[in-house]
């Protein structure tokens, strides 16, 4: 288990929490499920038909006893559902018809479980995109006040030289395609207390293809301006940028060509210019690096919601689970 986890765990034996996974009859939630249900820090509701999540459980060889099934075809409160989203929703005149209809799908029906206080927080896709997560999640959840966007970090860790794991921060790597300035500035800051949760002191850089004027060009301009910004409305963590990522975490290549910086050499949290770069970097990172990559982690939302890789194990969702049910 990485750094943090440990603390994440006490934290919940203190306060145990609720955590509501979409895909109740995947033999990977049901793995995970298990776990969870043999600890007593976080409960799992699985959505879906009480039959066939018991019978997928026995199936795969899983004891999911004491589970909490929930199917949003056969919900003693959905009238109450149904009225909630309707007011959530009034603003796209959606009808009585098109909610019930639209609550009977997993991720709309999760989100409003975790809306109305009946769960804590929810974690879904793993079988389906990271699109279907966040819509219900933005239409029903809504973003926290003073945020307008929703962004997303990975954690990478992987044991360092002297024992003690290497954790870094990578934003944003899976929601938002082109950022702009204040995006930037906005996915710095979540970024940053996403970090901290994870032991990491954030010494935070925004990358390019240049390192302080060294080259040209509107994303270079970007990502300088982003960087100033950022510098301002937090002023209590070191950042720099633009830099490269050479001179973002090479304390010889950072000698050279930023010598004064804080933080370049020993930068530990990234901000991409884009999807494209974030995307690719932290995926470089994870299989040429050995780093595990712990994601994408959605910020800036009112509760927490989290999407899981189509390409998961149970030990992700495990993991994935005790990080979303840390964020409540």
């Amino acid at each position: 288990m990485m750094y943090g986890f440990g603390t994440m765990i006490q934290q919940l034996k203190k306060s145990p929490k609720t955590i509501v996974f979409t895909e109740g009859t995947d033999p990977r939630i049901l793995e995970a499920a298990s776990r969870l249900l043999a600890s007593s820090f976080l409960h799992p509701i699985l959505v879906g038909n009480e039959e066939d999540v018991l019978n997928a459980a026995e199936e795969a060889g899983y004891n999911i006893r004491g589970a909490q099934i929930i199917d949003s075809y056969n919900y003693d409160q959905m009238d109450a559902m149904v009225e909630r989203f309707c007011e959530l929703r009034k603003g796209k005149g959606v009808t009585v018809e098109e909610a019930r209809k639209t609550l009977t799908q997993p991720n709309y029906f999760g989100t409003m479980l975790v809306e109305m206080g009946i769960a804590d927080s929810l974690l879904g896709g793993a079988t389906y995109s990271t699109a279907d997560t966040v819509r219900p999640a933005l239409q029903i959840i809504k973003t926290k006040p003073g945020n307008n966007i929703v962004s997303s970090c990975f954690i990478l860790v992987r044991p360092g030289a002297t024992g003690e794991n290497e954790v870094l921060a990578m934003s944003d790597c899976a929601i938002n395609i082109n950022p702009t300035e204040d995006e930037l500035v906005e996915i710095c800051g979540e970024t940053i207390e996403c970090a901290k949760i994870f032991g990491v002191d954030p010494k935070v850089a925004f990358l390019s293809y240049s390192t302080l004027g060294s080259g040209k060009g509107p994303d270079v301009e970007k990502m300088q301006i982003a960087a100033a910004k950022a510098k301002v409305k937090f002023p209590l963590t070191p950042i720099e940028g633009e830099l490269q990522f050479d001179a973002a975490v090479s304390p010889r290549v950072a000698r050279t060509k930023c010598p004064k910086s804080a933080v370049a050499g020993h930068a530990n949290t990234f901000i991409f210019p884009d999807l494209s770069s974030g995307n690719m970097g932290y995926k470089i990172a994870q299989r040429m690096g050995n780093f595990e990559a712990y994601g994408p982690i959605l910020l800036g939302l009112n509760k927490p919601i989290n999407d899981l890789s189509r390409g998961c194990n149970a030990i992700e969702v495990y993991s994935m689970a005790i990080i979303t049910a840390a964020l409540v």
